[in-house]
């Protein structure tokens, strides 16, 4: 069964469309199905948007999870949830770790990690070179 929702009334900005507008959405399965006025449609979830921004998912270039190795400071996943929570979709996380990501081990802790926590698109940068000190990097 699918599910639907109508994002109502919010003010839409799609670069990749050069639309700056009040529109509504409709998202059919978590994907974008329609932009356009709708009227109400039976049995469709409506969320009223108005006096909101409506956007696609922004993208951070440039963040610090500190895992592993700091994880007093931030963990992979309270860093994911921070991310989404602010409407950031995707996330670049530098290599200023202990270890430092300068290997495939530590690439793969990362994106164990951040499939685990769900909540956002990790992507880690990897040192250009090996055996920097992660702790100075930051």
């Amino acid at each position: 069964m699918s599910s639907s929702i109508i994002i109502k009334n919010g003010t839409v900005i799609d670069p990749s469309q050069s639309l700056h507008a009040r529109q509504d959405l409709l998202i059919r399965d978590g994907r974008v199905a329609n932009i356009e006025e709708h009227g109400n449609l039976e049995g469709v979830e409506v969320f009223d948007a108005a006096g909101m921004i409506v956007a696609p998912g922004f993208i951070d270039l440039h963040v610090h999870l500190r895992e592993p190795g700091f994880e007093y400071k931030e963990t992979i996943a309270s860093g994911a949830r921070a991310a989404a929570a602010g409407g950031f979709t995707s996330i670049c996380c530098m290599p200023n770790t202990q270890p430092i990501n300068d290997n495939s081990s530590v690439t793969s802790f990362i994106l164990e990690q951040a499939r685990k926590a769900n909540l956002a698109n990790i992507f880690p940068i990897g040192a250009i070179t090996r055996g920097s000190k992660g702790e100075q990097l930051a």
